[in-house]
């Protein structure tokens, strides 16, 4: 009897080193397998000699495989205990899973494919999320099919100036909204409404005077939270502004793309090539988009504030051409825009907590189309999108998947009372020295050009 017993238990350990050794060989199968599978299709994480080095291990754990279930079934006899069917029901699903991953990155259908590689690429700084699975051809090819028109027509001033007033009976469900009820002393309307399930706000501003560029503190060095700008300035509405340099982060969000004019003074003045454009308020409080301009000669054309960010989304009423959802991917958005009627529009939208869900270039596009701007441009997005009003943060915005904070930024495009324009021109202009320090810099350029 005890002899049956020790038989059945050297039995049972050996049916359990088999299984147990089978079920290693599966996962770091399929494991081997989707890396070669990556390098198959970039060299970025997978270079080319570890891919064929995988290639000859998955080989290896097939064998291993094959040698221990065959000797699994030989011992038979043997019933296993109900968390080793547990276990055994976890590597099932690993290796679909493992199966489903490659299927969402490389499979017939291009949903996924076209999100990952447009919004990544969007970006500027995560690239590389992207480039880890795909080569450089397919990401190409993607970009190819999903893009907004790049345009290097300018704004028409002269259209937007044209009377453009509607009667109540012709105003659409839009400008209802819009325009509903509205009284002289009324500086602002706040509409919410969602964009593919996320929560969405369009600004109203009745008096284009009243709205303004605002530059962190410590512009050109460090950014500065967009609620402490609100605050300092006084703003009843505020939003994040242009697109900024900031590698790795270690700029904290001080130093901002191409041209930045606050009040009538050049406060950056960096290179920057199309798609670019800038984004400004001339002095007839008409939003205006320039391309391929320095700053000195946008000054020169009356431009008060401007910012510069991308892409155009309306020109003098003509909405840019968008194939796919723009190559933009989807994100939390941040926009400007304006009617003929001078009512300018700003737009903020929110994406959803893993930051797989927010709004496309098209759709910021059609919202704009739909309230009746004829000039229109994307701001910063992402991270930086940011909806302050009365000196609280009214958007949720979301760092990293599930990471709820905002960050530094260099600008942004304020709402402030008529009365407190002047006193916060002043305020301004004495806080931000560096501008002092930039004319003296130019100044000099000049001169050596000379």
């Amino acid at each position: 009897m005890i002899e049956v017993n020790d038989s059945k238990n050297l039995n049972y350990k050996k049916k359990m080193f088999s299984l147990r050794i089978s079920r290693l060989a599966i996962i770091l199968l399929f494991s081997f397998f989707v890396l070669f599978y990556i390098g198959l299709n970039s060299d970025y994480l997978v270079k080319s000699f570890i891919k064929y080095i995988c290639l000859v291990l998955c080989v290896l754990c097939l064998i291993v495989f094959v040698i221990f279930v065959i000797k699994y079934i030989n011992i038979k006899n043997v019933k296993l205990k109900a968390k080793r069917y547990i276990m055994n029901v976890l590597t099932i699903l690993y290796c679909i899973c493992c199966i489903a991953f490659l299927v969402i990155l490389y499979g017939p259908y291009n949903g996924f494919r076209e999100w990952l590689i447009t919004t990544a690429m969007g970006t500027m700084t995560h690239h590389y999320l992207c480039e880890i699975f795909y080569s450089e051809d397919e990401i190409n090819k993607v970009l190819s099919s999903n893009y907004i028109e790049d345009t290097l027509e300018e704004t028409d001033t002269i259209s937007i100036a044209e009377e453009f007033i509607k009667e109540e009976t012709e105003w659409t469900e839009y400008e209802k909204k819009l325009f509903e009820n509205h009284t002289t002393d009324e500086i602002y309307r706040k509409i919410e409404f969602k964009v593919r399930g996320q929560r969405a706000w369009i600004i109203a501003i009745y008096d284009p005077k009243n709205v303004s560029v605002v530059c962190s503190k410590n512009i050109m060095h460090r950014g500065e939270m967009l609620v402490s700008m609100a605050k300092r300035t006084k703003a009843l509405i505020a939003v994040n502004g242009g697109r900024f340099y900031d590698p790795n982060h270690w700029s904290n969000g001080g130093i901002p793309n191409g041209v930045t004019i606050m009040k009538g003074k050049i406060i950056s003045d960096r290179d920057y090539k199309s798609p670019f454009g800038v984004i400004g308020i001339n002095n007839d409080n008409q939003l205006v988009l320039y391309k391929n301009k320095k700053a000195k000669e946008i000054l020169n054309l009356g431009v008060r504030d401007a910012v510069t960010s991308k892409p155009f989304l309306i020109v003098n009423g003509k909405a840019m051409y968008t194939s796919g959802n723009g190559g933009y991917g989807f994100a939390a958005r941040t926009a400007i825009g304006q009617r003929p009627d001078g009512t300018i529009l700003l737009l903020v939208v929110e994406c959803n907590d893993a930051r797989t869900i927010g709004a496309s270039m098209k759709d910021l596009t059609t919202i704009f189309t739909n309230y009746g701007a004829i000039n229109a441009a994307a701001l910063d997005g992402g991270t930086s999108s940011v909806l302050v009003e009365n000196g609280k943060m009214i958007n949720d915005p979301i760092n990293d998947p599930f990471v709820h904070e905002t960050r530094k930024i260099p600008t942004g495009f304020i709402v402030t009372r008529p009365n407190l324009i002047n006193e916060n021109n002043i305020k301004e202009l004495e806080n931000l020295k560096v501008w002092e320090l930039f004319d003296m810099v130019n100044d000099v350029k000049e001169e050596l050009k000379d």
